[in-house]
Order: structure tokens, then sequence, then C-alpha cells
């Protein structure tokens, strides 16, 4: 075990349990537990959302698909930078302004609450456990990796810390461990960027050139991943529609008080997650040229090791243990929003509006927003352990799937077009929820590659549409006027802010 790894591993859990504490003590309504009381500011919100979005699949997977892949490895960052400007430009300020704590909250705002809460919540539990359980079983091979311990133990830690710091500390504790981590993140992705570019003269051409010269001009150019067009495709439709419609971002935007600064926090996100993607380039390539393909792929075959074998070799071991401590942090940021996003759909949508008619009390929501924290944690560590001997991959790319098909175009719809109701609703989220999963099990995700029934790894490129056509039938083919008058009212109030605060 690496003893300064160690070190700097238990000072994150000491740190982030030390806010748990505190935010424990200002958490006292379910304004406070979903929205952190509305009480982020712009630019607070703005660093907790790159640290929620720039994920250990951004930090560690990108460097390493980069360093094995060259140019191809490359449009991962380009997907999902472009993608998150699609997030910020076209959902979330007109999302923040007619939500209260979950998407459903908007649907409902106009159209009949109950099923749309019901099919929302499905949805977004959908998604958050698929995304959850990869991220679980990621992490404890990346644990394993940097620090020794057994898979089982690293994935129990990390679930019963993200249990802790949701059940406990709600949005405040979670905003601020994403906040925490997205310091500790820049902060080491600036670092060894710049001991990377010092290696060539501050010269990004020269380290290209050096690239070319040892892989060839080849390893610069797409055609070396992806050999697909329709899988290039496939995947870019899902990461660009995918992520505005993934519920553990879109949430988020409720923290802050009003729409100014939720445009605010919406700049301050663009710069940090810009820059952290453009990074990823300096990470990537220097793996590739000062580490060498060969030790990142015996160290780990995906490459997830690129970048902290990178630190190790510029900065040493006290490096190496920053940067793991880094991945550490970032991957309890990324779990803990997920299980506070999964917890709210049930707790919220399900039980509080759905169950109860919305009567239930003040108290009530408390309680049970908390078991379904404990609840929503249990289940994801163990399904993480069962899968633990199985490519999850596929679940990360199901989880952008579904958020693309279920969610985003009943979100634009709901916002934009006036004849939306709320059998488009229902129709187009279990449209879309159902064909991606479906179609993920007949893939060569799951089958062999020559008996697949559907041909390509990532199913967005059918099921988007699919769900877009279940959500325009189904408003079709009946009519809602209570739904067609209140769309005025939630477009003035989405695209202003007039009555959200």
């Amino acid at each position: 075990m690496n003893t300064m790894a160690f070190t700097l591993f238990a000072v994150i859990v000491l740190l982030t349990l030390g806010i748990t504490y505190w935010a424990s003590k200002r958490t006292q309504t379910t304004t406070d537990f979903y929205a952190a009381g509305r009480s982020i500011s712009g630019w607070q919100n703005g660093i907790a959302i790159s640290g929620d979005y720039m994920s250990a699949a951004s930090f560690l997977g990108i460097a390493g698909l980069i360093a094995l892949n060259g140019f191809d490895g490359f449009l991962y960052s380009v997907g999902w930078l472009v993608a998150y400007l699609v997030v910020l430009i076209v959902v979330a300020e007109p999302l923040r302004n007619s939500g209260r704590y979950t998407l459903a909250d908007m649907l409902a705002y106009r159209l009949k609450a109950k099923p749309v809460r019901s099919a929302a919540a499905l949805s977004t539990m959908a998604i958050s456990t698929f995304y959850m359980i990869a991220q679980l079983v990621g992490a404890g091979g990346i644990i394993k990796l940097l620090l020794g311990l057994q898979y089982e133990v690293s994935i129990i830690l990390i679930g019963v810390l993200m249990i802790l710091y949701v059940a406990f500390g709600g949005m405040l504790a979670t905003t601020w461990v994403q906040i925490v981590k997205a310091v500790l993140l820049m902060t080491g992705t600036i670092l060894l960027s710049l001991l990377v570019l010092g290696h060539f003269g501050f010269s990004v051409v020269e380290m290209f050139n050096q690239v070319s010269a040892k892989y060839g001009q080849s390893f610069l150019e797409p055609g070396k991943l992806y050999k697909n067009p329709l899988d290039n495709l496939s995947l870019g439709l899902a990461l660009l529609a995918g992520t505005a419609g993934l519920p553990h971002i879109l949430i988020r935007f409720y923290t802050v008080p009003n729409a100014k600064e939720a445009r605010i926090s919406v700049a301050w996100a663009m710069v940090i997650i810009g820059f952290f993607y453009i990074m990823t380039t300096f990470l990537g390539f220097g793996a590739a040229l000062l580490v060498g393909q060969e030790k990142i792929m015996a160290a780990d075959k995906a490459g997830n090791m690129a970048a902290p074998l990178l630190a190790e070799a510029l900065g040493g071991n006290f490096f190496l243990a920053f940067i793991s401590a880094v991945a550490f942090a970032t991957i309890l940021a990324v779990v803990a929003g997920l299980v506070i996003s999964a917890a709210g759909a049930f707790a919220h949508d399900f039980y509080s509006n759905v169950l109860r008619g919305g009567q239930a009390t003040e108290r009530e929501q408390m309680r049970v927003a908390k078991w379904a924290s404990i609840g929503v944690g249990v289940v994801s560590i163990i399904l993480a352990l069962i899968a633990k001997e199985q490519n999850v991959a596929f679940l990360v790319a199901l989880a952008f799937a579904v958020a693309a098909s279920a969610n985003l175009p009943v979100i634009v719809f709901s916002l934009f077009w006036k004849r939306f109701n709320t059998a488009g609703a229902v129709t187009g989220i279990l449209t879309g929820l159902i064909s991606s999963i479906l179609l993920v099990l007949v893939s060569p995700n799951l089958m062999e590659p020559d008996q697949a029934l559907f041909p390509l790894k990532n199913p967005a490129i059918l099921s988007v549409p699919l769900g877009m056509l279940g959500a325009v039938l189904g408003t079709l083919l009946s009519r809602e006027p209570e739904a067609e008058r209140k769309f005025t009212e939630l477009y003035v109030r989405s695209q202003t802010g007039i009555g959200a605060e």
C-alpha cells in the first residue's frame, strides 16, 4: 500500500466528514435537504456543477483513452464539453425557474402530477442506478490499484461515505464535497499539465511533433478506436442529448436563490469545465510520451492509470499520492450527487406527491428522504458487489441513452410545445426508457458481436427518435386543455424567473 496516498485519502475522508457534520446542523427542512436551502451562490454552484460533472471517467478514463488511442480518445473530451454547453444554454435556466427539487417538478407544473411524477421518478431512479453501479464498480477497481484495498472493501467504504454525506448533510454537504473535489481536481490537473508542457519547453507543437515521431501521424488522426461511423454517431448523440437529461446534473440548478445566480453559475461552470477538458489533451498525450503505452497497459488494460502514472513520472511518489487522492475525491463527489438525485425521485416525487398526494408533513418528508438515501445507497452497494466480475461499461452508455431518450424530449416539449400533454410525457418517458434497455440487452454489450440483434454498442441513434416519437404520438392522440392553458404561464416563468423566487 502507498502510505502517502493512504494518508491523503484519510485527510480527504476526515475533511468531507467534517463538512457533513457542519451541514447536518443546517439541514432542517426539505428545502435544505433537496436544494441546500437555495443558499448556494452563483460562483459556488458553478464550482459544484463542475465537481459534479467532471467524473473519474473524465479524469482517469479520457487521459487513458488518449494515451492509448490518440485523437479518437480526445473525441470524448470534445463530446463531454459540447454536451455541457447544451445543458447550460438550453436547459439549465428554464428548468431552474420552473422547478423546485427534481426534474418531475417542472413537468408537473402544467401536466397531471401523479402520472408524470411516477414516470419521471422511474426514469430518474433507473438512470441514477445504472450510472452509480458503473461508478462504484470502476471505483472498486481503481482504489484496489491505487491503495491495494480489496474490491469489496473499497466498494463498501465509498458506499458508506456517500450514504453519510447525503443522509446527514443533504444537498449542502453534497455541494461542498463537490466544491472541494473540483478545487483539488483543477489544482492537480493544472500542475500536471504545466509539468508536461514544461518537459517540451511549453510548446504544444513540439509535444505533438514528438507524439507523431513516436507513434506515427495516424495517432493524431481519427479512425484508430472507432471504425464504424454509426457507432460514433450514436455515441455522440447519447453524450450530446443524454447529458442534458441527467437528473443529478440538472438538480444542481435548484440550489441557487434566483435566476441571476443561476446564470452566474453557468458562466463559472463553462469556464472551469472548458479548461479541464482542454487540459486532458496534455495529460493523455503526455502519458503516451513520458510513461509509455506498455507501462500504462501493464497497470490497467483500459488505461485508467495513465494520469496517476504520469504524475509519478513527473513528480515522484508525493504527486502520485496527490493525484490518487484527487481521483478518490472525484468518485465520492459524483456518487453523492447520484444518491441525492435518486433519493429525491423516490421520496419527493413518488412517496410525497404520488402515494401521499402531497399531504406528507415536513417532518415525514425529511424522514423518508433520509431513509430513501440509505436505501438507494445500500441497494447500489449490493448491486456493485454482484456486478464486480462484469464489464459494466455498457451501464454508462445505458444511463446516457436513457437520459437522452426518456428525459430530454419531454423536457424540451414541456418547455416549448403548447400542445404537449400528460399522455405525451408518460408515453415518451416509457418508450425511451424501455427501448434503450431492450436495445442494450440485444447489443454487442451483452451478446457475441456476430449474434447481436442490434449491431451498435450505444442505442441512442434509434432510442432517441423512438422516445421523441412516443411523446409526439401520445400528445397527438389526446387533448388536455388545462395543460395548454398553463403553457404561457410556464413559458414566461421559465424564461424570466418571475414567480420562481
